[in-house]
């Protein structure tokens, strides 16, 4: 069997984000043959994403979504995107989006679209002392990461360089510090903006979730983890296959969820986006 290179598996990713027209503003959308056992939150975020923006004009950007995940997606139906038109306005169009699988909603997204403008500006810095990702180890070097399963399974789609120690190494410390990660895309996308914020989307499911577990003296295998919701929010362009720093911190956890934040930075500095998430984070129940 040949090996999938990383433009190859790339060009199967944009392939799962362009999504089936079944009817005016309804979509459907699959999911790769070698999946876990749900769907990959941050895949059915980016295809909801993908419906609502084929219903709004191209001129205007997204600049902001809100989603819920309300129920785990099989990995081995299609899932069907429904669109509601909630309003085109001088500046912003508003989009909502039900994910729906075997007649049950699965998955909720409202997304904001609005026209480029000009405004009041200001930003925070990028932190200091970032190590520039040439110079850090792929996942698929790392030994320890070799043996995970997820890891084992992921297609050479995406680039990801790890800063700190990974939140699913045992015998791992608690960490105040975000967790951080430089990603990209591995190989080239289109010029079509819509393309690189998806993709981004997708990426910020990947390791934002992981950064409530990072302040434990645990691993990801010891706690039981689901997304319960996932909000971005969009600044500036960026190209989703050039580098980008993505840090993530979580600044409380209670009632068996966490809450964790996160900024992506270009590898100049700039803040391009930045991200919310509720998820599931408590210990399984032990067996009387």
């Amino acid at each position: 069997m040949t090996a999938t290179t990383g433009q190859e598996g790339l060009d199967q990713l944009l392939d799962l984000l362009d999504l089936e027209q079944l009817e005016v503003d309804l979509f459907r959308g699959i999911s790769p043959e070698a999946s876990p056992l749900r769907v990959f939150g941050g895949q059915v975020a980016a295809q909801a994403l993908v419906a609502a923006a084929r219903t709004v004009e191209p001129e205007r950007h997204v600049h902001s979504l809100h989603a819920y995940f309300i129920r785990g997606g099989d990995p081995r139906r299609p899932i069907v995107y429904q669109v509601e038109r909630v309003r085109d306005g001088h500046s912003f169009s508003t989009r909502r989006v039900l994910g729906i699988q075997g007649g049950e909603a699965i998955f909720s997204l409202s997304a904001s679209f609005q026209l480029p403008q000009s405004g009041l500006e200001h930003t925070v810095a990028m932190p200091a002392g970032i190590p520039d990702p040439e110079t850090l180890p792929g996942l698929g070097t790392r030994e320890h990461v070799n043996s995970n399963g997820f890891l084992a399974r992921m297609p050479p789609t995406l680039d990801i360089r790890l800063l700190d120690e990974p939140v699913w190494t045992e015998d791992r410390m608690a960490t105040d510090e975000p967790v951080r990660a430089w990603m990209k895309a591995h190989g080239r996308l289109p010029d079509d903006p819509v393309r690189h914020v998806c993709l981004l989307t997708y990426l910020s499911d990947l390791s934002l979730l992981g950064s409530v577990v990072a302040r434990h003296d645990l691993s990801t295998a010891q706690v039981q983890m689901a997304s319960l919701d996932h909000a971005m929010w969009f600044h500036e362009p960026f190209r989703a296959d050039e580098w980008l720093l993505y840090e993530c911190w979580s600044p409380v956890a209670s009632g068996g969820r966490g809450l964790a934040q996160g900024r992506f930075f270009t590898r100049d500095g700039v803040l391009v986006a930045s991200t919310m998430q509720e998820g599931l984070a408590r210990l399984p129940r032990r067996r009387a």
